[in-house]
C-alpha cells in the first residue's frame, strides 16, 4: 500500500526534465523586442514627401543601423528589421567630416558649399557610397532632413 507504482517515477523524471529544458528555452529568449524600421522609414518618407524644407527625429531602438538610398536596416539583441523609402532615393551622410553633415544639422547648403554643382556633387558622391554601405553602431536618434538649394533637391539621413 505504501509502494509507489514503478511508471509513476518515469512520468515524475519525464516532467522534471521538460520543465528543465522549457525554462533553458525561454531563459534565451531575448528580452527585448527587434527594432522597427517600418517607423523609421515612415519619418524618412514624411520628410521626403514635405513640399517646403523640413527636418525630423527618430529615435531608434537599435544598436546598428545601415542607411542606404533605399532602404534602411536596423539590428540589435533580438534580430535585425529593414524597410523600403516609398520617397526616394535619399542621400545617407557620410561617417567622414562631410559638409553634407553640417547641412544635415542645419547649415544652409550655400555656406557648406562654394556652388549648387558642388552641393550636387557631393549628393552624388555620398549615394554611390551609400551602395556598399556596413553596419555603424548607432546609439543616438535618426536625423532626416529635407533642403534644395538652385535645382538640387535633397533628403539628407543621419544616425
Amino acid at each position: 500500500m505504501l509502494d509507489v507504482p514503478l511508471d509513476s517515477l518515469y512520468a515524475w523524471f519525464g516532467l522534471s526534465l521538460a520543465s528543465v529544458a522549457l525554462v533553458g528555452a525561454v531563459a534565451g529568449l531575448p528580452t527585448t523586442p527587434p527594432p522597427n524600421a517600418a517607423d523609421a522609414a515612415t519619418t524618412v518618407d514624411r520628410v521626403a514627401a514635405a513640399e517646403y524644407d523640413a527636418t525630423a527625429e527618430h529615435p531608434l531602438d537599435a544598436s546598428a543601423v545601415r542607411i542606404e538610398s533605399r532602404r534602411i536596416s536596423l539590428r540589435n539583441d533580438a534580430g535585425t528589421a529593414h524597410a523600403t523609402f516609398g520617397f526616394g532615393p535619399v542621400t545617407p551622410v557620410p561617417a567622414s567630416d562631410s559638409p553634407l553633415r553640417a547641412v544635415l544639422h542645419g547649415t544652409p547648403p550655400e555656406d557648406a558649399f562654394d556652388s549648387p554643382r558642388a552641393f550636387q556633387q557631393a549628393v552624388v558622391d555620398a549615394r554611390a557610397e551609400s551602395d556598399d554601405a556596413a553596419w555603424r553602431e548607432v546609439d543616438r536618434t535618426l536625423v532626416v532632413r529635407r533642403t534644395s538649394w538652385e535645382g538640387v533637391d535633397v533628403v539628407l539621413v543621419d544616425a
